[in-house]
């Protein structure tokens, strides 16, 4: 594959001496407006990278925060072809920042893996996180996904040993996804002397960049994941905030886009500061 915009985007972040922030929402939630507009936002917030999630009723690795926000985007009537079209919306008005799909295959199933692909790729998606695809199906969507100029990312977990590790790496483009935690996401806080290892394992097995999330939540979170880690990966945090911000109703409010960009921005500060604090 040639350089991608998750490449050029980890090696800016890399040149800047720092780690890259990356963000996760789900499409659709609360809303497909409000939702769009937090989209376009981010980056202006500090978002290095959005992960967009594909709302499906049953996301095994999520906890309650993205069980939630994916049933609230259901509930609007979100669909894969809105997720989609939420992408191209998005690149009328960005060109730089990557858009990284994440989710599981029912939905990618059901709307057919070929012109999933296709529609993704012209739509401006620039990679996909596919959670419940092992490296064993490699030949049902990671390959393809690559034909069409889309990076696979691959997830590496604390359980995910040096003799699977080969396995997990060797379709994987754009980046490597570290769970810093065993369980669901958004349960616990990650211990990052373990995380630190973990990273310094896997780089010894690849030159991808390592982005670390499940868990991390505040800046300090971000800013200490960050001294080791290429990325800092933060979602069940954001999505609680639009939770927050809406009203009894379930609807958004005025304040439910900065909601989120207010804690993207003390996020972006966290992972800024990092590598200056591990160069004192």
């Amino acid at each position: 594959m040639s350089t991608s915009r998750i490449d050029r985007r980890f090696v800016a972040c890399a040149a800047e001496g720092r780690a890259a922030l990356v963000t996760f929402v789900s499409a659709g939630d609360p809303d497909y407006d409000t939702s769009l507009a937090i989209l376009e936002a981010l980056p202006g917030a500090g978002a290095d990278v959005i992960e967009l999630g594909m709302p499906f009723s049953d996301p095994m690795a999520e906890g309650p925060p993205i069980q939630r926000s994916s049933q609230r985007a259901l509930r609007a009537g979100q669909t894969m072809a809105k997720t989609l079209a939420m992408v191209r919306a998005f690149r009328a008005g960005d060109r730089d920042t990557p858009i990284v799909l994440m989710g599981y295959y029912n939905p990618i199933y059901s709307y057919g893996n070929e012109a999933f692909l296709a529609d993704a790729a012209a739509a401006g998606v620039d990679g996909l996180i596919v959670v419940d695809l092992p490296p064993e199906a490699d030949d049902e969507l990671c390959i393809p996904a690559a034909k069409h100029g889309l990076n696979f990312i691959r997830l590496a977990t604390p359980t995910t040993d040096d003799r699977r590790l080969p396995a997990v790496l060797a379709n994987t483009s754009g980046f490597i996804y570290y769970v810093s935690i065993l369980g669901i996401t958004g349960t616990a806080s990650p211990d990052t002397s373990k995380v630190a290892a973990a990273v310094a394992r896997i780089k010894k097995h690849t030159t991808l960049p390592v982005a670390v999330g499940f868990g991390v939540k505040t800046a300090e979170q971000a800013s200490a994941i960050g001294r080791t880690a290429d990325g800092v990966v933060v979602g069940s945090a954001l999505v609680n905030a639009i939770a927050a911000s809406l009203d009894g109703d379930g609807r958004a409010t005025a304040s439910t886009v900065g909601a989120v960009t207010g804690l993207v921005g003390e996020l972006a500060r966290g992972a800024r500061l990092a590598r200056v604090a591990a160069a004192e």
